[in-house]
């Protein structure tokens, strides 16, 4: 149940960063939830761990790598499409 967990929050997690930036992330929830585990490693090296943890996840360094995951996710794809056309 605890991996199953994981996967909500960092679900959760990937999808706020995305509404927060007004940018949608490819891949839909499976998207989400890589972006969430992607971000909380992120965060968590470059702010450490602290605030609520939920899930296995400290919230507020995890939102905050996955918003600056979705920038640069948003920058690469912003310039494949510029080079595709």
């Amino acid at each position: 149940m605890g991996f199953i967990w994981s996967l909500i929050i960092g679900g959760v997690i990937g999808w706020l960063a995305g509404l927060i930036m007004h940018r949608d992330l490819p891949g839909g929830i499976i998207g989400n939830i890589i972006a969430g585990f992607i971000g909380a490693w992120l965060g968590s090296l470059i702010f450490g761990d602290w605030g609520p943890e939920i899930g296995g996840f400290f919230f507020i360094p995890a939102l905050i790598g996955a918003i600056i995951l979705v920038l640069i996710v948003s920058f690469v794809i912003k310039g494949m499409r510029r080079e595709a056309h």
